[in-house]
């Protein structure tokens, strides 16, 4: 998949946009042109302090009262492809299936950005997908691609960091890089209420092993891949 298929042309990774232009959003709306406008931009967008707090709150609140056997050992590929590899990656999931009344306000919110982008930039997304993410202490994601090129499983990812006062020592730093020449990347620090969304096919990406447990949500938006073998969304 290329950008210009999406109406946008993708340039040069440059650093984030300062905080104080990124922290307060008194209204959804405004969120969500920030975040389309950062997308036509650059590809992506990284917005702290940007989750809505009672929405935030409400999921923290579910989180913590999730049992441990409530999440499995994260695995990668889909389908018949799927399989857990302990030297790709190391965290635990719980899949969001809208079935509580906070999963179901998360999927709402997640829901209306998606028309807003698909209003805004005809990104023509189809689904959305997402869980909750458990990194233990020295858990970690090495470098790769959400989706593989052509195959347009995957057009949007979303992560949703879940963790107060976190420390610039505790680490857990998602780095996202420009594409596979780059070696340096961009750090995200996963503080609570950062909203991060990128290209899939675009950006290589990582998860560095963290000093304490780490909460986050990871989203995927996707066209619609239905043939006639199959009807999307698959799981």
């Amino acid at each position: 998949m290329k950008c210009r298929s999406y109406l946008f042309e993708f340039i040069p990774m440059s650093p984030a946009q300062p905080l104080t232009e990124l922290q307060t959003y008194a209204d959804e709306e405004v969120l969500f042109e920030q975040i389309a406008n950062n997308l036509q931009s650059q590809g992506y967008a990284i917005c702290p302090a940007s989750l809505p707090i009672e929405l935030g709150q409400e999921i923290c609140e579910q989180l913590y009262g999730l049992d441990e056997t409530e999440f499995t050992a994260a695995g990668i590929g889909r389908q018949d492809q799927h399989m857990h590899n302990e030297f790709v990656r190391t965290d635990r999931i719980c899949w969001f299936t809208g079935e509580t009344p906070t999963g179901a306000r998360w999927l709402a919110w997640a829901n209306r950005l998606q028309g807003y982008l698909n209003r805004r930039l005809f990104l023509g997304l189809f689904s959305f997908e997402s869980h909750l993410a458990h990194y233990s202490a020295g858990d970690f994601y090495k470098r790769h691609y959400d989706a593989f090129r052509d195959q347009r499983n995957r057009v949007l990812s979303m992560v949703v960091y879940l963790n107060p006062n976190w420390g610039p020592d505790d680490g857990g730093e998602l780095v996202l890089y420009q594409n596979d020449a780059d070696t340096e990347g961009l750090k995200v620090t996963p503080l609570m209420g950062t909203v991060v969304l990128f290209l899939s096919e675009e950006f290589p990406h990582e998860v560095l092993p963290a000093q304490r447990d780490r909460y986050s949500i990871a989203g995927w938006y996707r066209v619609n891949g239905t043939t006639p073998d199959r009807v999307d969304p698959p799981r």
